[in-house]
């Protein structure tokens, strides 16, 4: 059975012009996290929408997450067991540091349960995927991080944030490193 390809956008959920929207629409066995109507910030509201979106797929799934939908998959893994094929996660922001302006406070990811950042191994095989100049992670951090979830680390090169801020619509490496995972 083919995997179910699942999107875990970031706290912008849905932007048109973003790789995961393309993706998503060019991939025949490919869905979304729905937005969040209310609480957008809110982790807790975001792992239950994952969640609930994983209830409504049967088989395999492949999660592909950007951004902050890198931390709220690694989030669920620590409360859920459902079995995922595997993750691509792609530029995953460090919370731990003040993120730049237009982003959200730490006093306010604090206050919407996003910390502690998640340190332990996934139970998936996953790829994380690291920018060079992301304004949002370090890329030490990044390649931190993929070592503490137990991934393989993939360096982007310079790919700011991978969005469309950063010249980002479409991402060809993307279904490349989700044909690695299947």
């Amino acid at each position: 059975m083919t995997p179910t390809i699942l999107m875990v956008p970031g706290l912008r959920d849905h932007v048109p012009e973003h790789w995961q929207t393309l993706l998503e629409a060019r991939l025949p066995n490919a869905a979304s996290v729905p937005p969040l109507e209310h609480d957008k910030l809110s982790l807790a509201a975001r792992v239950a929408a994952l969640d609930h979106a994983l209830a409504a797929i049967e088989g395999p799934v492949i999660l592909v997450a950007h951004s902050a939908g890198v931390m709220i998959t690694v989030h669920w893994a620590q409360r859920h067991a459902r079995k995922i094929h595997g993750a691509l996660l792609a530029a995953p922001p460090d919370f731990e540091q003040p993120l730049p302006a237009g982003y959200p406070t730490q006093e306010a990811l604090a206050q919407n349960g996003w910390f502690p950042s998640p340190r332990e191994p996934l139970p998936f095989p996953c790829i994380v995927g690291g920018s060079r100049n992301d304004p949002l992670a370090r890329f030490e951090r990044a390649e931190e991080m993929a070592r503490e979830w137990g991934a393989r680390f993939v360096d982007l090169g310079e790919v700011g944030h991978l969005n469309p801020a950063s010249g980002y619509g479409e991402w060809p490496q993307a279904e490349t490193l989700i044909r690695e995972l299947l």
